[in-house]
């Protein structure tokens, strides 16, 4: 679509907004008096297609519903493949484990990707990777390799996860939009944060670091690299001289901390892009902010059916779009 053909999408997506989750409705949920009120309050706001889901059915079909307004508006959701290529490398990492075990294992795989799962479950049980989208074939062979003669489980995991943060941070470079490209750079820098942290505190060698931290503009992976073989302090000091400084509390708070925090700053990236009426952006941002709403009611039903004290639950939340 020619950017003045996103108008008529954007004005229908200013009228969605209104029915975004805000504030007060998630502080309604953290009142009640149990999971299934919560649930109750949920359908009653609109959420899934009928009374009687399961929260997980109730999560998949909102999000079917993200995906169903973005085919109406715009058509086709290739201008969004930035978001949905994780599907297909965790339906592909889903495929290799499944066929190695030899077992059929049910609810596994993720709709909503750009292949169809069949297509990657065919792909890898014939070995044949020509099958599949040339960005997914040589870490789906190399993955394949490595977990059938090796049974490492983990490199295998290694392997296409930085694939699929690659082909991510590709698409929302050559996408040609700001918001897919800022969505990109936050995605991969706040992987590499992570498995930096997670690195040190596994003791993992730099080939691991190597094989698992992908290439960004706003980090070196080089210098981040060092700093998770120095240690904990050499990663705080080299974030400390980057734009991701804010991370470091958060990091020293917790691992979920961190992972609110790089949610909360996509959140506030993506914010400004709501006004500007002549790109997808603003479509996007929709998107993004329905799956983050989706994240937060299923921290919040998570920690209710498990008894956690209110408290807990709420500083688990991200912020909300609206």
């Amino acid at each position: 679509m020619a950017d003045n053909q996103y108008i008529y999408a954007v004005a229908r997506i200013r009228t969605m907004e209104l029915s975004l989750l805000d504030k007060s409705f998630l502080d309604q949920l953290l009142a009640s008096k149990s999971y299934k009120d919560c649930l109750r309050l949920l359908t009653d706001k609109g959420w899934g297609d009928s009374g009687d889901e399961t929260a997980e059915q109730l999560l998949v079909s909102e999000r079917d519903k993200i995906w169903d307004t973005v085919l109406e508006l715009v058509g086709d959701t290739k201008v969004f493949d930035t978001f949905l290529y994780g599907n297909d490398f965790h339906n592909l990492k889903a495929a290799i484990k499944q066929a190695y075990v030899n077992q059929e294992v049910p609810g596994i795989y993720m709709n909503r990707g750009t292949v169809e799962p069949q297509q990657i479950i065919k792909a890898v049980k014939e070995h044949d990777f020509s099958l599949l989208p040339e960005f997914m074939r040589e870490s789906a062979d190399e993955a394949y390799e490595v977990q059938f003669h090796t049974g490492d489980s983990q490199l295998c995991d290694i392997i296409i996860d930085k694939a699929a943060l690659e082909a991510i941070y590709g698409q929302g470079k050559a996408s040609g939009n700001d918001l897919l490209s800022d969505y990109a750079e936050l995605k991969v820098a706040a992987s590499d944060i992570n498995i930096a942290i997670r690195g040190h505190k596994t003791g993992k060698r730099r080939e691991f670091l190597e094989r698992a931290v992908a290439d960004c503009k706003s980090l070196d992976s080089k210098k981040l690299i060092e700093a998770a073989l120095e240690g904990e302090e050499a990663i705080y000091s080299y974030l400390e001289n980057t734009v991701y400084a804010d991370a470091v509390q958060a990091i020293k708070e917790s691992p979920s901390a961190f992972e609110r925090w790089c949610d909360n700053l996509i959140i506030t990236h993506i914010r400004p892009q709501k006004y500007n009426s002549f790109t997808l952006s603003p479509i996007a941002a929709y998107v993004l902010a329905r799956e983050n709403e989706i994240k937060s009611v299923r921290i919040l039903l998570s920690g209710k059916r498990n008894n956690l004290p209110e408290e807990s639950i709420r500083e688990r939340l991200r912020e909300m779009y609206v």
